[in-house]
């Protein structure tokens, strides 16, 4: 594969995103759509010297994310040919009618990247634009919207990028970096503070997250050394008792139960962090539509 522009591999960068797995992501989701074969519908149709603009539009409004992972799905289509102009940046609301990203190639090049530059810039949009909501509806408190692991195999780093273009922050981003104590943890160590001790002895300076579901359960996670603590599908009153009980010592994060109807109610609490898995797990597409125009409108 052609390598990535200065330009592009500079933008994954500043992201915060791997140029080489972004490519690998692009050049695989344009593998699968090709199957081995051509785009036979734009080969029988456009000459093949023929140019053209493609103009990225919004057709909602939202928060946009991933236009350099859109753009290196071009990239790999055209094997570097072309040119693109941003109009728009990663985490910036847009309404409806704003044209994203306009980018100049091969006409049958842009009507083959199209479907899977889009697939990934959609998706991404409406993570970040559901994100931005849960967000917005916290704001003031204190309380930060964080993400899960319930992500899309194969596509957690973009996923999780595009939470943070939405105003979130990231917990963790595999089983490696941090430790989560669960209750099916607890229950094969035989008790919390046999878990967590197991953890530490294990991996010394790993961040550690101990899950309890009763507020009863926070004392020995406290005496344990937990750094974190999940409160698993509290009520608002329970959530309020925990805050006053851990008085600081460790980090909460509340976690089950949450709707945007209540998120500024938990949030208010005084929890640190609400964890929404509908983050990355169920947020709808923002539509985006590819416009084709002739290479001399420009």
């Amino acid at each position: 594969m052609t390598a990535l522009g200065e330009d592009l591999t500079r933008d994954l960068r500043a992201a915060g995103l791997d140029p080489e797995y972004v490519a690998r992501v692009a050049r695989d989701a344009v593998a699968e759509d090709l199957a081995g074969g051509v785009d036979v519908t734009s080969v029988a149709t456009v000459p093949a010297d023929q140019e053209a603009v493609a103009d990225f539009v919004a057709r909602a409004d939202g928060v946009v994310a991933g236009l350099p992972v859109a753009e290196t799905v071009v990239h790999v289509v055209t094997g570097g040919a072309y040119r693109a102009e941003a109009k728009a940046v990663d985490g910036a609301r847009v309404r409806r009618g704003d044209v994203l990203l306009t980018v100049t190639a091969r006409t049958r090049d842009l009507l083959t990247a199209e479907r899977t530059a889009l697939n990934l810039l959609c998706r991404l949009s409406g993570i970040a634009t559901l994100t931005r909501r849960w967000a917005d509806a916290v704001e003031g408190t204190g309380a930060r919207i964080r993400d899960t692991r319930k992500t899309t195999p194969g596509l957690r780093a973009l996923e999780k990028y595009a939470v943070r273009c939405g105003g979130g922050v990231n917990h963790r981003m595999s089983l490696s970096d941090a430790a989560m104590v669960k209750d099916n943890h607890v229950v094969a160590a035989g008790g919390v503070a046999a878990a967590f001790e197991a953890v530490r002895r294990a991996f010394p300076g790993i961040p550690i997250e101990v899950e309890v579901d009763r507020v009863d359960q926070i004392p020995e996670a406290l005496a344990a050394g937990a750094e974190e603590i999940l409160l698993d599908n509290m009520g608002v009153d329970e959530l309020r008792e925990a805050v006053r009980l851990v008085a600081g010592r460790a980090r909460l994060e509340a976690s089950g139960g949450l709707t945007l109807q209540n998120a500024r109610a938990v949030a208010e609490t005084g929890v640190d962090y609400l964890a929404v898995g509908a983050l990355t797990h169920s947020a709808p597409i923002l539509d985006i539509a590819c416009d084709l125009r002739p290479r001399g409108d420009i």
